[in-house]
């Protein structure tokens, strides 16, 4: 029967897969556009609301500029998708934006890319399920005293599915996507329809009046607040980048898919923001970060939330005979946002695979799990996830502070790497169509360039005071670590290289097998010692109680063992000190030498034997393993309790049989 740890796990992760069934995994374009564009086309439901919430500080009159502000992000976005259309087409191996600075401007530019995007990861876990649950919260407002714990147990839910593999989470999460894109299409076409009609409908905020908190802005104040309005906006763009780091997830022609699903994300997602603005507008929502600030809020404005944008814009547009179609928006609203976070789900593990598999991150990111997941990647991130979710008590508002200069930093220095790149491909072409194909693509991205990095700068300035400052600090501290972890691999790699001359034999061996009973245990470390040859082998006991000491060399002499036993005093009833000591002297009469240390040692069935025994061998172990020219061998010895763990009945892997590899069971 298996171990309760090992059913659970089989019902949370189904059967493993075999490696060579990874091609089985590739994704075709209606499968990757919900699993790599769940974010930015979730982004929708928020990033108006960011625009709204910034404008609002100076007052109602300031939300007219709200379909400038909207424009400018339409943009951005739109040349952003197309930038990326290059990396995707040109770096088809799922860098993305991490391989092409590190092959265009450098290491040290390629890792600050990877920093950045790590935390742009992270902040799209914590963002999106918060925003969600705010969702949630927006249609079941009693449910706002559990707003941390549903957090996490969403973010428990991303892992669980993530790690069951790509394809799977995709599948689970392909029809909310299509079904919140059909929702908001719905909204956008019935809330036009209505308004060109002469029937446009009004948000329940409307005749709400908003307290300003800086009134009669004028000049750079203004400026100031368009910039800040702008920058919140722009989280309508994070995530654009993921489907360039996952394109060896694609069906073949991959660049051209994962181009293809770029383009469909990026006309989706403007045509979703630019109608919720819209519409947003053509409603009259009237929103403030502090609930206290709206005149006419009917509620308590300390403990009860306001309605997000887009759930007014629904209750405005579905209102009176269409509830239902207003609480299918919520909930598909609310599972989009969630799901958003498989977004990054997907790109964290896929990026820290690469910074293994560079040695600028634990190797250990690099391995594929039993469902060909990188398992280690997508634990680590819901962990981090859920301290930040807990750290900022889920809230949206505060946590979105920390969200897109990463993202815009990543964005600034991929486009200017692909600058770089176009102009060395146009050195070397030579005929007149590929130049002019060269120079086409060279404009797009340097365009990029440029609005990316005015993008960034308006960001670092406008959110820094509110958080962003925490950002600044993560990015160079994940950046030293990477450069610390890449240089212990190096060091390692280069003191193990092997010598060009083979390395002397051993003039001797010493054979040492630790005894404090005659037992089972020690007779089978003796027996495997002398079935080594050694040139000489020793029995030694220290000697912490001298009448167990005595009885020992009693059962020795009466046995009539055939080895030698040699005491080792300890007058302070140490063990570890006097056999290492012991083993010192040994080394120092012969440093060519090499002394093998036999311990015998209980293999038992249950974690709470393990406090009963063995503890005297694990600390004799860890200090010898630091001693050169000493082998420590462990001879084990099964108890009766290991039984239910034996190999032999363990239950075959799925095509086991069907290859021919058979196990015994026993009764």
């Amino acid at each position: 029967m298996p171990a309760p740890t090992s059913w659970l796990k089989r019902l949370v992760l189904g059967r493993p897969f075999r490696s060579d069934t990874l091609g089985e995994t590739l994704l075709p374009k209606w499968l990757a556009l919900p699993i790599f564009a769940s974010d930015p086309l979730s982004s929708v439901a928020y990033a108006t609301q960011e625009i709204l919430l910034i404008l609002s500080i100076g007052g109602l009159a300031y939300l007219t500029l709200a379909p400038w502000v909207g424009l400018g992000v339409a943009v951005l976005l739109t040349v952003v998708v197309l930038s990326y259309r290059q990396v995707v087409r040109a770096y088809p191996s799922g860098g993305g934006s991490y391989e092409v600075a590190s092959r265009n401007l450098g290491s040290r530019a390629g890792l600050v890319v990877a920093g950045a995007l790590m935390v742009d990861y992270i902040m799209t876990v914590a963002v999106s399920v918060a925003s969600g649950v705010d969702n949630i919260i927006s249609a079941v407002p009693e449910l706002n005293d559990y707003r941390i714990a549903l957090n996490i147990g969403f973010i428990v839910i991303l892992m669980a599915m993530n790690l069951r593999g790509i394809r799977e989470s995709g599948r689970a999460f392909a029809t909310p996507t299509y079904l919140f894109i059909g929702a908001v299409m719905l909204v956008i076409v019935i809330g036009f329809t209505r308004t060109f009609t002469g029937h446009a409908p009004v948000a329940e905020s409307a005749s709400y009046d908003i307290r300003p908190e800086q009134a009669g802005l004028t000049g750079l104040a203004l400026i100031f607040l368009l910039l800040r309005s702008f920058s919140s906006g722009c989280t309508a763009l994070t995530g654009v980048e993921a489907i360039s780091n996952g394109v060896p997830a694609f069906r073949k022609p991959k660049a051209l898919n994962a181009a293809r699903t770029m383009t469909a994300m990026g006309t989706i997602a403007v045509v979703m923001f630019g109608g919720i603005t819209a519409l947003a507008l053509i409603t009259k929502v009237h929103i403030a970060e502090n609930t206290c600030d709206l005149a006419g809020f009917a509620g308590n404005c300390q403990t009860d939330p306001q309605r997000t944008v887009i759930s007014q814009i629904g209750a405005a547009v579905f209102g009176g005979d269409h509830a239902f179609l207003f609480y299918f928006l919520q909930a598909t609203t609310a599972l989009i946002l969630i799901l958003a976070a498989n977004t990054a789900f997907n790109g964290f593990p896929l990026l820290a695979s690469i910074l293994a598999q560079d040695r600028y991150l634990p190797r250990q990111l690099h391995t594929r799990g039993d469902r060909l997941a990188f398992s280690n990647g997508i634990v680590a991130l819901a962990l981090i996830a859920g301290i930040l979710i807990f750290a900022f008590d889920g809230s949206t508002t505060r946590l979105i502070q920390l969200y897109i200069l990463g993202v815009f930093t990543s964005f600034t220095l991929c486009q200017a790497g692909m600058v770089r790149h176009w102009n060395r491909a146009l050195a070397e072409t030579t005929g007149a169509r590929e130049r002019t194909a060269i120079r086409r693509s060279r404009l797009i991205n340097a365009v990029g360039a440029l609005l990316t990095a005015i993008v960034l700068v308006v960001v670092l300035i406008t959110k820094f005071t509110h958080g962003a400052y925490l950002v600044v600090i993560a990015i160079p501290v994940l950046y030293v670590l990477m450069r610390a972890i890449h240089r212990h691999y190096t060091q390692v790699r280069e003191e193990l290289q092997p010598d060009d001359e083979l390395e002397l034999l051993p003039s001797r061996v010493h054979a040492i097998v630790l005894v404090s009973t005659l037992h089972k245990p020690s007779q089978r470390a003796i027996a495997f010692a002398r079935a080594t040859r050694p040139d000489t082998l020793t029995a030694i006991t220290v000697n912490v109680d001298d009448t167990d000491t005595r009885e020992l060399q009693r059962q020795w002499e009466r046995r009539g063992m055939k080895i030698p036993l040699k005491v080792i005093e300890s007058p302070y009833r140490e063990i570890t000190r006097p056999v290492v000591q012991y083993v010192k002297h040994l080394r120092r009469a012969g440093p060519r030498d090499v002394v093998c240390i036999y311990i015998p040692e209980y293999v038992v069935g249950h974690w709470w034997e393990n406090i009963l025994h063995n503890q005297s061998s694990l600390r004799l172990k860890g200090r010898l393993l630091f001693e050169p020219g000493v082998m420590v061998t462990s001879v084990p010895w099964q108890l009766r309790s290991t039984s239910r763990r034996d190999l032999q009945r363990v239950r075959p892997l799925p095509g086991d049989i069907r290859r021919g590899v058979t196990t015994q069971r026993s009764s």
